[in-house]
């Protein structure tokens, strides 16, 4: 097959291919790598920057201590060479040497033991030498490391969860440019909850919102209450983004059992970074990006980071502007015993408001004359349409070992935040004559509406660790011991319902009178949450690993109104825990077991009681197998589970509040990502999702019912192949099964969709360019729908990028 064809069938062959490839194509895949010519341009610098300039052309990992080249010079190195020549000639009179090891290529002294060999084929082991960090860069698309789900730096294969994590790399050849887009190849996420829309990154994990209580950034929450003060992250300042999926109370105290986004920041390092990027795209959009990174003194004991976005653009109608300013300056200092990294953003955003929502009736079903509203209508208005945001955070994380057992750690951040937010949108159609409902009149104006939000959102967070490691015979234990404080305080001024002029779907004319209406909300809510928190992950033979969790909460929120100048406080304890058990087979392989906890304060008074209900709880069993194959660049998982939402507040038919509502969500999940060949990158990713329903309610008829949108299946696959002349190519698929939407309650089934995605670049030299599509044939596709609204996914968009790196 010439080229690769996108079809459900051969996406399904593509991770039967992956699965099947043995680990030795890995390691027969380093040497051939080696021995390929291809154009190289590396200028004379220093040598460790040098040899990272050797590693970004070939694509091939490589592993440099920093203390080894510091100080050293490597000449200009230029032509049509093998790796293998080229990093001969940048180590020629080092007294260094480059050896293989596994898939990747290792510099150490040609004194060193087992070095006496010059030569790269030859094999070294280094036991115990680790090539990444839970929080450091990733070459390429496999993170073996993560401290999302265990706050430790552990291996993902003794993590008895799902976890996924979408490198920088892997950001980089998507060419996605918010969080949800970046999730796209990943299982268990759904980032179709409302289409396209210029606000956030709605998404959902494993048939759960993941909207409200918030992301995560660093291991540290970016709380908030579920209105429009939400906390932006921005791709080109990520290291990785990650994904915990199921309930992760245990760790991070409230929040939703469908699971945890955790963003990590890039860091400052000593080896030497130096990139300028600039991105034209279609509506107008022009962006320069910088990354800066490096050692500030001989020794390397000081580093820093500097990134920073700058965007000029419109949004895809309106005329609305888009722009977006990004600048985060890191700073790092290290001693024997101690690291202390200070961590710093501040961003602007200035932008209009863009989303595509119209009625169900006109758009998932006809009208009932059969008309169906324009997809490409713009509904709101330029003139009043605004989201405005000012975003800044700063903060630290310490860590201090005491010993070879104690280690001490404290991460603090304090965030500001203030977003000005106006938008007019649609309700249903004006009707015109109300003595003949069929009459087409009354299916030509759209009702319109206005809302929007001021606020100001302070917040600061707090976690105080002591982790111990110990060994007893056979056995060693992790042991983590947490105290963490969490305080939000959100002053906002809320309103909607607001009258805008009514549109007219053939002739519109979108600026007219907006009616601001009296606020429905104008108070200060303040969320403080202190966790107490305690974990040992244990080994045995190094086999087995077990994972035991203990978390206990005490949340409260209490909110001061100024409309009637009342107090509302809420106050909870919560007990969480976990339980994991995986067995680390010498093939690769891991079976796991585990079972965790999840809890959310319920803010809903019980009128029985005029007490504030329980908290809701979620619990998930979970069975899962990981593989990655020794020296490859290759991790595949399957996991399957039972997660339930419970206590959970229903109301009946005379619309009292009862604590008695479930949802059960059961489904299997696959993630395959993988170097199945040199420079070949594969990503596969499948949902089987064959329940997700509402298990109990006071009101019977939401039985059975899903309480989100979550299809059967959902698969999506991306490859991408770098030839060695610079051409590269990629490809990817994402197939959305039919639903009956949120509710389950639409008139008709929201049918399945394919998107398709591409990229084609070319690197040579210092430059990397490419060119992303997505949704590359512009199909126009429900993303989601629900009784009374439809939305419609992200049309088609076209990012050229030019990375110069020097």
């Amino acid at each position: 097959m010439n080229r690769p064809v996108f079809r459900p069938a051969p996406m399904v062959l593509a991770i039967a291919l992956a699965l099947g490839l043995p680990a030795v194509h890995a390691q027969q895949g380093a040497s051939a790598q080696l021995n390929a010519l291809m154009p190289l341009d590396i200028a004379a610098q220093p040598l460790g920057q040098a040899l990272n300039d050797w590693a970004r052309q070939t694509r091939i990992e490589l592993i440099v201590p920093p203390a080894l080249v510091a100080g050293r010079m490597a000449p200009a190195v230029a032509g049509q060479l093998t790796p293998r020549q080229a990093v001969e000639r940048l180590l020629a009179g080092s007294g260094l040497v480059a050896v293989t090891d596994g898939a990747a290529v290792v510099v150490r002294s040609a004194a060193a033991p087992g070095a006496a060999a010059a030569t790269l084929p030859a094999v070294v082991v280094e036991a115990g030498a680790e090539r990444e960090t839970a929080t450091g860069p990733v070459q390429g698309y496999v993170a073996r490391r993560s401290a999302s789900g265990t706050k430790t730096d552990t291996p993902i294969m003794e993590t008895p969860q799902s976890i996924s994590v979408v490198t920088a790399d892997r950001i980089s050849a998507l060419g996605v440019t918010n969080l949800k887009d970046a999730l796209g190849y990943t299982p268990g996420v759904g980032t179709t909850t409302y289409g396209a829309d210029s606000r956030y990154d709605w998404i959902n994990l494993r048939g759960f919102d993941a909207y409200s209580p918030g992301f995560y950034l660093d291991g540290l929450p970016l709380r908030n209450n579920g209105n429009w003060g939400i906390w932006r992250t921005e791709n080109y300042g990520a290291e990785r983004i990650e994904v915990l999926r199921g309930p992760a109370s245990v760790m991070y105290g409230q929040s939703g059992p469908g699971g945890v986004v955790n963003v990590v920041s890039k860091r400052p390092t000593t080896e030497p970074i130096r990139e300028l990027q600039l991105q034209l795209g279609d509506h107008r959009r022009k962006q320069v990006a910088g990354d800066f990174a490096g050692a500030l003194n001989d020794d390397g004991s000081l580093s820093y980071r500097l990134t920073g976005v700058l965007r000029d653009g419109e949004l895809p109608a309106g005329g609305m502007r888009d722009d977006r300013s990004y600048l985060a300056p890191s700073l790092t200092w290290k001693s024997r015993d101690t690291t202390v990294t200070l961590l710093s953003q501040i961003s602007r955003t200035r932008a209009g408001v863009y989303t595509r929502a119209f009625p169900t009736e006109g758009s998932l079903v006809p009208t009932a004359i059969g008309t169906r509203i324009p997809s490409g209508l713009f509904v709101g208005d330029p003139k009043f349409n605004h989201f405005d945001v000012d975003q800044s955070m700063i903060g630290y994380q310490l860590e201090h070992r005491i010993d070879s057992t104690w280690t001490l750690r404290q991460n603090a951040r304090y965030g500001h935040l203030k977003v000005d937010y106006g938008a007019v949108g649609r309700r249903g159609f004006v009707t015109l004559d109300e003595d003949d409902a069929n009459d087409p009149i009354n299916f030509t104006q759209l009702r319109r509406t206005s809302s929007g939000s001021i606020e100001t959102v302070r917040s600061f967070n707090l976690d105080n660790q002591v982790q111990a490691d110990l060994r007893v015979g056979d056995w060693t234990h992790k042991i983590l011991v947490g105290v963490d404080y969490q305080r939000t305080t959100i002053d906002q001024f809320s309103y909607g319902g607001g009258r805008a002029t009514p549109l007219n779907i053939y002739a519109p004319v979108h600026r007219g009178p907006v009616e601001i209406p009296d606020p429905n909300f104008d108070g200060i809510t303040k969320l403080k949450q202190t966790g107490f928190y305690m974990q040992d992950q244990i080994k045995w033979k190094d086999r087995w690993a077990f994972t035991l969790s203990g978390r206990y909460d005490r949340a409260e929120s209490t909110v001061d109104s100024r409309l009637d100048n009342s107090r509302a406080r809420v106050s909870d304890g919560k007990f969480t825990s976990r339980v994991g058990l995986v067995y680390l087979h010498p093939s690769g392989l891991a079976p796991y077991l585990s079972y965790t906890q999840s809890f959310t304060p319920s803010g809903v008074v019980d009128p029985a009681t005029n007490r504030p209900f329980k908290p809701e709880t979620g619990r998930q069993y979970e069975a899962g197998l990981r593989y990655q194959p020794t020296g490859g660049k290759q991790s595949y998982s399957v996991a399957v589970f039972d997660l339930r939402r419970q206590n959970y507040i229903t109301f009946n038919e005379d619309s009292v509040p009862k604590q008695t509502g479930e949802v059960t969500v059961r489904g299997l999940e696959f993630e395959a990502i993988a170097e199945i060949m040199p420079r070949l990158n594969v990503t596969a990713a499948y949902s089987y999702t064959p329940k997700a329903a509402v298990t109990r309610s006071s009101l019977p008829s939401e039985i059975g019912l899903p309480l989100m949108a979550v299809p059967r299946n959902r698969l999506a696959v991306w490859a991408d192949y770098r030839f060695s002349n610079g051409l590269k190519i990629g490809a990817g698929a994402r197939f959305i099964g039919a639903n009956y939407g949120d509710g389950g309650t639409t008139p008709a089934k929201v049918p399945s969709v394919t998107i398709y995605d591409a990229m084609i670049g070319y690197d040579f030299a210092r430059w990397s360019l490419a060119l992303n599509l997505r949704n590359v044939a512009n199909k126009t596709y429900f993303a989601n729908c629900d009784s009374f609204t439809c939305y419609y996914g992200d049309q088609r968009s076209v990012l050229g990028t030019a990375t110069y790196r020097w």
